[in-house]
């Protein structure tokens, strides 16, 4: 009899072509989708070249999304965009460049190209953020991306399963990045103990069947910085209506009832505050009350885990009628032209501007300090980027805290941390 798999499990089956799979075991993988950005894309091309491929092994499974220094921020950024524009004519591929572009995680989701059911791999370690979906996602090395690119096929190990059920309903304020702050700071990250490295986290619960695509996305992001191989939640009503507006038939997969896991937790979020990842590591978490009144010079709203268009309606709720505080520099990008585009239709971006906000096109660039209003010594950052590591953001004498967007904005307003409840309480 075949055994109860999880949702993880299943896929990783069905890709491999077997009746069941076991954690610990190494298959050969059909591989569904396989997708990269500007940067890296000229590295996994490089290697089709050396390799001797003519063409990638199914143009509608490989994407590229211009992300990471979008426009080109120098010479060598625009060769970069150049080079690979021209290998994606002569492989095959979809190229989402400048103009069209988005944060690659957002628009492998948002385009309908990871779907429910599949096995994807990206060439960054925030792809598991397309779980969100009902998908295995995982983030691979240039090497295998190409083998993939190039064959559809890669060998996967069937990671540990974890299961977190989530019951409760969040307070104002308080979003599903908090949700995963509070399991960051038990479990650590990938720097620290990571005590979660290279397992499948799968969230279920009332709160996970009932949450937008939106919040299941950053729910997904950040269990990447936790060293997960994947993070994956069962579809939901949002989920299904999302891939029926594009006009895409989906398979959706779900565990069985029986399904056995290495370990189980259940999280109440009813009772969680804002919380802040502190200095200088992304599991340095404690709740907003111990931070208040730190002063900040710049806040950013941007980045894979925060800057879909529910961050930027959280932000603007508390920006309307308000400015920011003189002494801070405000720096908001959406995720992708779709969400730009939705921000300045609901009025939101004249919001943030009327507040002293800047609006900038959609890009990667401030949350690894590539470009966008990089950090001088001594400054302190609030930021709804991913990682607060020393130098990420620009100096290394500079000090990131991560918070969700109301946090961001309540900052921004006050000048300094301050609880956000306060805020979205009087809206």
């Amino acid at each position: 009899m075949k055994r109860p798999m999880t949702i993880s499990e299943k896929i990783f089956a069905k890709s491999a072509g077997v009746e069941e799979v076991r954690p610990g075991q190494i298959h050969n993988s059909r591989i569904d989708l396989v997708y990269s950005m500007d940067f890296l894309g000229k590295v996994l091309f490089n290697h089709l070249q050396k390799m001797g491929v003519e063409k990638v092994f199914d143009s509608s499974r490989v994407v590229i999304c211009f992300d990471h220094l979008v426009p080109a921020a120098d010479v060598n950024s625009a060769e970069q965009q150049k080079y690979v524009r021209e290998a994606v004519g002569k492989y095959g591929g979809t190229l989402y460049d400048v103009g069209r572009h988005g944060i690659m995680h957002q628009m492998v989701v948002e385009k309908g190209h990871v779907q429910p059911g599949y096995l994807a791999i990206g060439t960054d370690s925030h792809t598991p953020t397309g779980g969100a979906v009902g998908a295995v996602v995982a983030g691979v090395g240039a090497t295998d991306a190409a083998v993939a690119m190039a064959t559809g096929e890669l060998w996967m190990r069937v990671p540990e399963q974890v299961k977190v059920t989530v019951v409760g309903e969040f307070q104002p304020g308080v979003t599903s990045r908090d949700l995963v702050f509070s399991l960051i700071k038990r479990k650590g990250w990938d720097g620290t103990t990571g005590a979660w490295a290279y397992k499948s986290i799968e969230f279920t619960g009332p709160t996970m069947t009932s949450m937008s695509l939106d919040a299941r996305l950053t729910t997904s992001n950040f269990v990447s910085d936790m060293g997960a191989k994947n993070a994956i939640i069962e579809p939901n009503e949002f989920v299904l209506e999302h891939f029926r507006n594009l006009g895409i038939e989906v398979d959706p997969v779900y565990s069985d009832e029986n399904a056995e896991y290495e370990e189980e937790i259940e999280v109440n979020v009813s009772s969680l505050p804002p919380l802040v990842a502190c200095p200088h590591s992304p599991d340095n978490v404690v709740p907003i009350s111990e931070v208040e009144g730190t002063r900040v010079d710049q806040v950013v709203i941007a980045s894979c885990a925060n800057a879909r268009i529910e961050d930027l309606r959280l932000a603007a709720s508390i920006l309307k009628g308000r400015s920011v505080h003189r002494g801070v520099r405000m720096l908001i990008s959406p995720a992708s032209q779709s969400v730009f585009a939705k921000a300045i239709n609901e009025g939101l971006i004249s919001t943030f501007i009327e507040a002293g906000a800047l609006v900038s096109q959609p890009t990667c660039g401030p949350c690894y300090g590539a470009q966008m209003g990089l950090l001088a010594s001594g400054e302190v950052c609030v930021s709804t980027t991913t990682r607060n590591m020393k130098g990420r953001m620009g100096s290394s004498e500079a000090s990131v805290y991560l918070g969700n967007p109301a946090v961001a904005a309540a900052a921004a307003v006050a000048g300094y941390l301050t609880d956000p409840r306060e805020f979205v309480e009087v809206q």
